[in-house]
């Protein structure tokens, strides 16, 4: 307790807690805080809370604290994806992380090893015994924690991580009779950013087929069985928010199935692109040290056995366009799962849908019935982190002054955030499905109330038979105005149109108006194997 006051009486006020000692998320404000304090409301003193800490306090706190916050962890990640979020997304580790770029970075430096001793020209690189091979492509299968450590601790005296790799290479291959006398072919002609955009191609092209893809086809799998499972299941639908021509469940969760199909498709055709042309693009240390050498040939030959496509135009870096477009084409997946999540959400606050509630869940902190959609409501906001950044993403890399800056470097390393934030999206909506239950009953009930939504077809009718100014009849009839069962009925026994069509028109109930919705719901599965 300490007082302090700003006339001549003092009042004891109570000391809100120092910044350094709130817990990480918490604010620094003393808005977090009631003032004044419950205890001297109504006070005379004009008392106020002093935040002032004495240094003794701070160092105790500091030694108290520092040693556990200097140690990276789930609570200590500055990224919730490191820390909350981690067993969520930990499958994109192998390839977005910085252990993934290194082990990369490394077997693109051992592959082109092995391609330089495959070439005639390159006497200096006999071939490798089979030996040898397989001591170098163990190098690559055993690459570990501790290996990507021990090149970072390299680059701590280099202060360059490309150049730490071909160190560290170096130095693991010494051991080895063959490789040790060509030790210094290891990054040869190269720059950073050949073996650079290669590793991050190779990085791109494994995380999407290894881990997103397939998490994209059980969102995919997940609409179609349900457009399937409730494709009799009738709805009303709404335009601008008000009651209009029926639909089916089905036929609505179809809809969304094929649009990310779409997306999907245009996701896996995009070409995953490298360079191999040296500083700027041009061969020129090649050509110097081997003239009859074909470098482009070899160059392609290089690439695309990493299972990537060639770029012969290029500066010093790979021009990154084929990850704009990755990245916008992700984008638009992401925004399409953000309609479908709102879509939910909406359909959830009409009680189209319960939640299946698990046992000891809780969904508000205060009001105990609360059954809240969190999940779809974290995929949209997750979606949108990753757009955000995506987005910058593919609008930066593929501007770069001259022959190469920097500033992709660094831009670069944020591939996985991205990714990583559509990830955990894509989870969450899976999630949601997950615990859905169809609400006929509400539905039905909505239908019921909405015998207005026959205006349309009575009119369209009417149009058929000449029937003079349909539209404005039904119009007249519906607009503003309460409608039921009787009075549809009324309007359509006076019709002067024959008999057979006017049977028809009786027969039709809101639930029955759905038009073709059941069979493009049943069929939805056809439609995304065309895509």
């Amino acid at each position: 307790m300490e007082f302090i006051a700003s006339s001549s009486t003092f009042c004891p006020v109570a000391t809100p807690p120092p910044t350094s000692s709130l817990p990480p998320h918490s604010s620094s404000s003393t808005a977090s805080f009631p003032f004044p304090p419950p205890s001297l409301r109504g006070c005379a003193c004009r008392a106020i809370p002093s935040t002032h800490t004495t240094q003794k306090e701070k160092n105790g706190m500091l030694g108290a604290r520092s040693s556990d916050l200097d140690q990276l962890s789930g609570l200590t990640a500055l990224s919730p994806l490191d820390g909350r979020y981690w067993g969520f997304v930990k499958e994109l580790a192998p390839f977005m992380s910085e252990y993934g770029l290194i082990y990369y970075r490394v077997l693109v430096e051992i592959k082109w090893l092995l391609k330089l001793s495959q070439i005639p020209e390159i006497v200096e690189v006999p071939s490798f015994s089979e030996d040898a091979k397989s001591y170098l492509q163990g190098v690559i299968d055993g690459f570990s924690v501790s290996d990507a450590l021990e090149i970072k601790n390299i680059e701590k005296v280099t202060n360059h991580d490309v150049k730490a790799v071909e160190y560290f290479l170096k130095q693991k291959c010494q051991s080895n009779a063959e490789v040790s006398k060509v030790l210094e072919f290891f990054h040869f002609a190269c720059t950073s950013e050949d073996i650079n955009n290669l590793a991050h191609g190779l990085m791109l092209k494994e995380a999407m087929g290894s881990v997103m893809f397939p998490v994209m086809d059980k969102i995919i799998k997940s609409l179609c069985n349900m457009a399937k499972d409730n494709a009799q299941v009738p709805m009303l639908s709404r335009t601008h928010g008000q009651p209009a021509s029926p639909t089916t469940l089905g036929k609505e969760m179809a809809i969304f199935a094929v649009r990310l199909s779409r997306e999907r498709k245009e996701l896996s055709q995009v070409e995953f692109l490298g360079k191999f042309a040296g500083a700027v693009g041009n061969y020129n240390a090649h050509v110097v040290a081997y003239p009859d050498v074909n470098w482009p040939q070899i160059a392609e030959e290089f690439v695309k056995s990493l299972g990537l496509s060639f770029n012969p135009y290029v500066p010093q870096i790979e021009t990154h366009d084929y990850m704009a477009k990755l990245f916008h084409s992700l984008i638009q997946f992401n925004n399409i799962l953000i309609d479908f999540d709102r879509d939910l959400w909406g359909y959830i606050s009409l009680g189209y849908f319960k939640q299946i509630t698990k046992a000891g869940e809780i969904g508000s902190s205060t009001m105990p019935h609360k059954v809240n959609p969190i999940d779809f409501e974290n995929s949209e906001g997750n979606l949108g982190v990753a757009n955000g950044g995506l987005s910058h993403l593919s609008m930066k890399l593929p501007i770069s002054r001259w022959q190469r800056d920097l500033t992709d470097s660094t831009v670069l390393r944020n591939m996985g955030v991205g990714i990583g934030h559509s990830l955990l999206a894509y989870k969450s909506t899976l999630k949601g499905i997950g615990k859905l239950q169809v609400n006929e009953a509400r539905l039905s009930e909505d239908l019921k109330q909405c015998w207005e939504v026959l205006a349309e077809p009575i009119q369209t009718v009417m149009r058929r038979y000449g029937v003079p100014e349909p539209y404005e009849k039904l119009k007249e009839l519906t607009r503003g105005r309460a409608v039921t069962k009787e009075s549809i009925r009324d309007f359509i026994e006076g019709l002067d149109i024959p008999e057979a069509a006017k049977t028809d028109l009786l027969k039709l109930t809101p639930d029955t108006y759905i038009g073709a919705a059941a069979e493009l719901a049943r069929t939805v599965e056809h439609a995304v194997d065309l895509l």
